[in-house]
């Protein structure tokens, strides 16, 4: 049921906007009432509250105050300003400070009730939005408190403020996508676009494409122009997996990119610029790719402003224990069973093994043992499904 306090210091007023409101039966609003702009912003203080109605002209706190006071604590109510007195210079000062809409008194009732139904909807999609944003952010959390894991956590801390690049090296599977999300959520540009792109799973011929993107009619199925991966990025992330497999050409403009901050699309000629943050990450020895001609060592030297190195999970099996209950519980989440239990020899033969797939080796096992087992696994379950 959504909340909504009226502060206004007219009585007969707050009754009426009270009887509106409560009329709305589909809206089912909980509706409260603050006597002027010092009792409103108390009450905004000491609850939640979805919706706020605020007079301008008040004793003792002006509405504008309330407002302003309230965004400065970081009260996440929605504003509705209203006034008498009504001006577009007020209203633009209102906006200016946060509120949602301005309304003029006293207000068309069919105005104020459209006004009131959409910021509510507002309200639901903020709320859904970071709501999907929890859940993404715990998928790509990073699991562990091993000290190879809290060195690599120390270095994300400190490097993600900056607009530093960032070469991320590791063995396939070893998490190396995680590293590179953490270092986005933790950046300046968070609230903006995290855009990857496998390098290694696109043709050559394609690459500069998806990179760069293409006008129309530059090559036979250009049917229509496209925007590639670093126009997508701006003001956010790139990120570049396996960058050890982009073909020579490919590099050379990535190189000028990142040189210049601008791009030309495939069968353009106009100069493009860019602001993103490029992220690359490798399983590949880059020296020696360079030593052999398959890598630009200029390209090497603009990737590796920073280098955080991913252990295998064989230099990790601390963290084992950890990832096995993470693993349990999300598998008994998508499926809607109850999380399976694994007792502590079952957990000492999976930090036996050696683990050549590494962390993504290990989730599709305990996948494997929540599927075949029992409601316990026990050591028995994983000598047979390892």
């Amino acid at each position: 049921m959504p909340k909504v306090l009226l502060i206004e210091d007219e009585a007969s007023i707050r009754a009426v906007l009270k009887d509106i409101l409560k009329d709305q039966e589909e809206l089912n609003l909980s509706i409260e009432e603050a006597k002027d702009g010092a009792d409103g912003l108390a009450r905004l203080e000491a609850d939640n509250y979805d919706l706020a109605l605020c007079d301008i002209k008040m004793p003792k706190m002006d509405g504008m105050d309330v407002l302003k006071a309230a965004k400065e604590k970081g009260i996440a109510t929605t504003f509705i300003m209203i006034s008498a007195h009504g001006t577009t210079e007020l209203a633009v000062d209102a906006t200016k400070l946060g509120a949602y809409d301005f309304l003029q008194k006293p207000p068309d009732l069919n105005r104020l009730l459209i006004t009131v139904r959409n910021a509510l909807d507002k309200n639901n999609l903020v709320k859904e939005t970071r709501s999907l944003k929890k859940k993404v952010s715990l998928k790509y959390e990073m699991i562990g408190n091993s000290a190879a894991l809290n060195d690599i956590k120390t270095v994300i801390d400190k490097v993600a403020p900056t607009d530093a690049r960032v070469l991320i090296t590791g063995p396939n599977g070893s998490g190396k996508e995680l590293v590179a999300r953490q270092l986005h959520e933790k950046s300046n540009r968070a609230k903006f676009e995290f855009v990857e792109v496998n390098c290694a799973a696109i043709p050559s011929e394609l690459i500069e494409s998806e990179l760069f993107g293409h006008e129309k009619g530059s090559f036979t199925s250009a049917i229509k122009q496209r925007i590639g991966k670093f126009e997508q990025a701006e003001n956010g992330t790139l990120f570049l997996d396996e960058i050890g497999d982009m073909s020579l050409s490919a590099q050379a403009k990535v190189l000028r990119a990142l040189q210049e901050n601008k791009i030309t699309r495939v069968g353009g000629e106009r100069d493009i610029p860019v602001h993103v943050r490029v992220i690359a990450a490798t399983n590949k020895d880059l020296k020696t790719e360079i030593a052999e001609n398959r890598f630009r060592e200029d390209l090497y030297h603009r990737l590796s402003v920073i280098v955080i190195k991913v252990p295998s999970l064989n230099d990790r099996k601390d963290d084992i224990p950890a990832l096995v209950e993470k693993f349990l519980a999300d598998v008994s989440s998508e499926n809607g069973w109850k999380k399976k239990e694994i007792d502590g020899k079952a957990i000492k033969a999976l930090q036996s093994h050696t683990w050549t797939g590494n962390i993504r080796e290990l989730r599709n096992v305990v996948e494997r043992l929540a599927i075949m087992s029992e409601s316990v696994i026990g050591q028995k379950e994983v000598e047979k499904y390892l």
